[in-house]
Parts: C-alpha cells; sequence; structure tokens
C-alpha cells in the first residue's frame, strides 16, 4: 500500500485513532515515497513507537520490532547461529567427516534469525521499528549502517542477503545520546514533542470514548500545565489517556483539589513529583 499524499497519510492514521499533525503525515509521506528511514526523536510516550505500530495496521504489514538496550550485539539483533544443534550434528557424525560437516553446520537449517535480519529476508514488505536505538553503542549503531544504506546482510558462511522487499523503517530515540551523523544522514527526521492542549483534546477524545468535552480540556490542560514543571518525568501522552480513563472510571466529571489529590498518582510516577504537582496546581488555582 502507497499513500498518494500527506492527506492519505493522515486520514488513513486517523482511521487506526493516531491523531497526526501536518508534519508527521508529511515526513511519513516522504519515507513512503523515497523509501528512506525515519529516525523518530523526543520525548518518552509522545507516540513514537505507536507511530510504526499503527503504520503497519494501516498497510496491513507485519510489524518486526527489535528493542534495543545497552549491550545489544549483532547476536541479538542480526543473527547467530544454533550451536547447540551444530555441537549435536558434529557429535552425531560417526565420520569424522570436518568438510562435510562444516559445510553442514553453516548452512539454512542452523541459522537462527533476529528482527533484522528477519526484515530483510521477508517475502512481503514489513514495518521496522528500531525502538531507543539511542541506547545501544556505537559499535551496535554501526551495524545498522548496511541495513539502512542497501538493505542487505553480509553472512560470511552464506554469503550477502539482499531484501526481497523494502521494510518501512522506524528508528525511535529518547535523544539520551547523540547519534552519528552517518546515522542520521541515512534518515528523515521526524521530532514529536508534546502536543498543545487542543490536539491533545482531540487524542483524548478519539482514545476515551464517552469522556465529556470538558472533561477532556480540564484534562489536556493540567496535563500541559504539569509539563511546564521541573519533574523528574513528566507525564506522556498515554498517562494522559490512562488519568482521563481513570476520571471516567470513577465517575468524576469535574477536575478540583479533591480530584488531582486523588488521582494524580495516575499521571505521575515519582512521589516528589506528585507532591511539588499538587502544590503548583492547587497555589495557583487551576
Amino acid at each position: 500500500m502507497h499513500f498518494d499524499s500527506p492527506e492519505a497519510v493522515s486520514a488513513a492514521l486517523k482511521s487506526a485513532q493516531y491523531l497526526p499533525d501536518a508534519r508527521i503525515s508529511q515526513v511519513v509521506f516522504l519515507a513512503d515515497r523515497l523509501s528512506k528511514p525515519v529516525l523518530v526523536e523526543g520525548p518518552a510516550g509522545v507516540g513514537k513507537t505507536e507511530l510504526a505500530k499503527t503504520m503497519a495496521i494501516v498497510t496491513g504489514r507485519d510489524l518486526i520490532r527489535l528493542q534495543c538496550y545497552e549491550g545489544l550485539d549483532e547476536a541479538k539483533a542480526l543473527y547467530e547461529w544454533n550451536y547447540k544443534k551444530q555441537l549435536l550434528r558434529i557429535q552425531s557424525d560417526v565420520d569424522h567427516d570436518w568438510d562435510t560437516i562444516s559445510h553442514d553446520i553453516f548452512s539454512e537449517e542452523f541459522l537462527l534469525t533476529r528482527p533484522l535480519l528477519a526484515a530483510i529476508r521477508s517475502p512481503d514488505p514489513v514495518v521496522l521499528l528500531i525502538d531507543e536505538v539511542d541506547r545501544v553503542e556505537i559499535e551496535t549503531e554501526a551495524l545498522l549502517l548496511e541495513i539502512l544504506s542497501d538493505f542487505q546482510v553480509s553472512i560470511p558462511e552464506l554469503g550477502t542477503m539482499v531484501a526481497a522487499t523494502q521494510p518501512l523503517v522506524f528508528l525511535t530515540s529518547n535523544n539520551t545520546r547523540e547519534l552519528s551523523e552517518a546515522l542520521k544522514r541515512r534518515c528523515l527526521f521526524l521530532h514529536i514533542d508534546y502536543p498543545d492542549p487542543e490536539r491533545e483534546e482531540e487524542i483524548l477524545a478519539a482514545r476515551v470514548p464517552g469522556l465529556a468535552e470538558h472533561l477532556a480540556s480540564q484534562v489536556a490542560k493540567v496535563a500541559r500545565s504539569i509539563r511546564g514543571l521541573d519533574l523528574k518525568k513528566a507525564p506522556s501522552i498515554s498517562e494522559t489517556i490512562d488519568w482521563a480513563r481513570t476520571l471516567l472510571a470513577l465517575s468524576i466529571e469535574q477536575v478540583d483539589e479533591e480530584v488531582l489529590g486523588d488521582t494524580l498518582h495516575v499521571l505521575l510516577k515519582y512521589q516528589t513529583d506528585i507532591e511539588k504537582a499538587a502544590k503548583e496546581l492547587t497555589s495557583s488555582g487551576r
């Protein structure tokens, strides 16, 4: 499935309850049209990962996800050999013909495919999500360059595997460290920030059925005010959605000081943040 315009991207995402702004729709359209990966940066919880998941839904593609973490290496990201199965094959060979064995154990039968290789080898187009790429070391980041440049993987024992289809690639980053210029050059750049109150109201309306318009407005405004404070962790969009669902479940129709005191723990995850936000919001009369 290909898109004719940024507006078509926007309509498709909205149909799956992801409400993009114009910039998001334009970058996704260009990524599809130019066959370029998208590097999505921004604070945690603003919809970076959800964008890739939703694109998989609206395009009818499988989602292949590589969750990055410190210490991630080639064996977990790309491929590795099934050493136990190889050892059993060696032990079962009564003739000890090493030439035959060595050729046999480095064949497809013994290859363990990891997310990057799975995306390359898929016969059908997929969405490849490389999540939190800023958490890996520079060496692992370099591993991605061949994938993102040529969409191919070199396996010494088997040769070069070229992608049968072009994956739609999203890399997400919380910007905890600076990514290499080489990686950035290969990607279209998209920054997603917290939405303004009006757009967050729209998101709440789409994701929390039955939420009154005035309550959605209060939730969005409170979230905006809290994000302006110096906190350990600002509330994400997913947390404002959880808060709105909480208010709905408790049959609360108006956010006041008592409601804030009783429910801020849903929106914030650190006691010091809860205390600071409660103090600031009540003193300002929000």
